[in-house]
């Protein structure tokens, strides 16, 4: 059977109700947005006009985004833009760390776009991100969503030497779509990530899968046994949305009853949290996860 042709299904079509998001609401919200605005504050809450932004914002928690806005790769799924990204900004760990301060985040979460341009992809500003976020707010607690640093263990020592709470990375898909989905990443080399991480004394890691790219019900399982198998203690199962018509199709929308039945085999699993839904984003209740 030819597996390139059967991955391209037809695009599915209209959303269905459990897709509908609430708008963000209350008092915290509103405050938070304030900020936001006032200050022109860079959150992926906000840019990426995320679903779960207003339960997220209430609880303390938003997501940031460094090393610029364009991302040296081009990912099917991914709506960054892809390019020739900018000079480091090597003022933005302190910017960062202010933004947090400002907006009084209990729990961080801090990710960035691929640095292949670079030598060292981006490791170093990570490191002092997390630095300065410690300095600067030392009760705030820390999850960095990274890229794969093409698997280079020097890059990925400088996050484990900063030692967030939960390092996260997320795998996107299954196996056999990773060529048509992460163009230029390798699933493997995602799998290595996260198990080198955990072995240098990481306490708490964690990986996403995006679902309704065509994959099948036994490749999302075993994508969930190998990140076990690799001592992954967080996994997060939320809908692919198609960011605009030149992004990949979604082929498929899930059901919440079979976002239950993942949730389910993954607590069987033995994985610490599974956070398995249509709206699930990378960070939803990321705060919960450092427990």
């Amino acid at each position: 059977m030819n597996t390139v042709k059967e991955s391209i299904a037809p695009p599915a079509k209209g959303k269905p109700k459990w897709l509908r998001v609430k708008l963000p609401v209350g008092k915290k919200y509103k405050e938070l947005r304030g900020l936001v605005d006032k200050y022109d504050l860079h959150t992926i809450c906000t840019s990426g006009s995320c679903p779960n932004m207003g339960e997220c914002w209430t609880e303390g928690t938003a997501t940031f985004m460094i090393l610029g806005n364009t991302c040296t790769r081009s990912c099917g799924f991914c709506g960054v833009k892809t390019g020739r990204p900018d000079d480091i900004d090597w003022a933005e760990p302190e910017k960062v760390a202010r933004s947090i301060k400002l907006m009084g985040i209990k729990h961080a979460v801090v990710t960035s776009v691929d640095r292949d341009d670079l030598k060292d992809m981006g490791s170093i500003i990570w490191k002092e991100t997390v630095a300065a976020i410690r300095r600067m707010n030392p009760e705030t607690t820390l999850e960095t969503l990274i890229p794969d640093f093409q698997g280079n263990k020097r890059n990925i020592d400088r996050i484990v030497e900063a030692n967030p709470e939960v390092v996260s990375h997320n795998m996107e898909t299954v196996r056999r779509l990773t060529r048509e989905v992460r163009i230029q990443a390798k699933y493997d080399t995602s799998l290595e990530v996260l198990r080198y991480l955990k072995e240098q004394g990481i306490n708490r890691t964690k990986s996403g899968i995006m679902l309704g790219l065509g994959e099948r019900e036994e490749e999302v399982i075993q994508t969930m046994q190998d990140l076990r198998d690799n001592n992954v203690d967080v996994v997060t199962i939320g809908q692919y949305l198609q960011p605009s018509k030149k992004h990949l199709p979604v082929k498929e929308f899930i059901t919440p009853e079979q976002f239950k039945k993942y949730e389910t085999i993954g607590l069987e699993m033995g994985f610490r949290h599974v956070e398995s839904g249509a709206l699930v984003r990378s960070s939803y209740k990321a705060h919960k996860h450092i427990l």
